[in-house]
């Protein structure tokens, strides 16, 4: 939906909670100098032997067919990625953020729960309008991403006009549930796809702590980066 929208004086916020945005908030927190987002593994592996980087993705939930790393915000400690530029494809988040430039977005960062803070902090101060980029699940609804932007509304809500069904719906769903999101979460559909076959449990408990990666993810010529 989001050709719906005109991006080109918004700061679009692309979510993909479980997991691309949050592992993008680990590498960026833990000193990846940039993160270039693609969105077919054979761009990511292209691309990364010829700058010398590490090329990685999912697709359904694993780490892509020929690649070596996936897309766990666990697997990138300082100690393995610091300095060092990372090719990231993905199901849905890369997917969505080529989509936001093919759109003209006119300024594009990245969201989840383990960035929040920094992510509402950049809004208010840009003063333009907003757009929350959901990229759910092979272009399908899904609950966390709206429970993210529903956090985002929450606490900064007051800065903003808002008239718009869907972002009262999201900040009613995070309100009823951001006591306990962990608990809410054996709810999600997505929850089952990557616990119940991966055991992945903890990637999700990452995923739903805020500002355990609190860096600012903004787009800039091509790359991920610390703004």
């Amino acid at each position: 939906m989001l050709h719906l929208y005109d991006l080109k004086n918004a700061v679009v916020v692309i979510i993909d909670v479980f997991r691309a945005t949050s592992t993008i908030a680990s590498v960026l927190k833990n000193g990846a100098k940039c993160i270039i987002p693609v969105d077919t593994v054979a761009k990511a592996i292209e691309i990364s032997k010829s700058i010398d980087a590490i090329a990685a993705g999912e697709r359904d939930g694993q780490i892509a067919e020929g690649l070596q790393h996936g897309n766990s915000p666990l697997e990138y400690s300082r100690e393995f990625i610091e300095g060092k530029t990372l090719v990231l494809t993905t199901t849905n988040g890369t997917k969505l953020l080529h989509m936001a430039l093919d759109n003209n977005a006119d300024t594009i960062i990245t969201g989840s729960f383990p960035n929040l803070s920094s992510v509402c902090k950049f809004l208010v101060a840009q003063n333009k309008n907003v757009v929350l980029g959901c990229a759910g699940w092979k272009d399908r609804y899904n609950i966390e991403d709206t429970l993210f932007a529903g956090a985002v509304i929450s606490k900064i809500k007051e800065h903003f006009t808002i008239h718009c069904d869907s972002s009262f719906t999201a900040e009613l769903l995070y309100e009823n549930n951001k006591n306990d999101l962990m608990g809410f979460a054996p709810n999600l559909t997505h929850y089952h796809r990557l616990v119940d076959r991966f055991g992945l449990i903890e990637d999700i408990g990452f995923c739903l702590t805020p500002d355990v990666a609190d860096v600012l993810v903004l787009y800039s010529e091509g790359k991920l980066i610390t703004g």
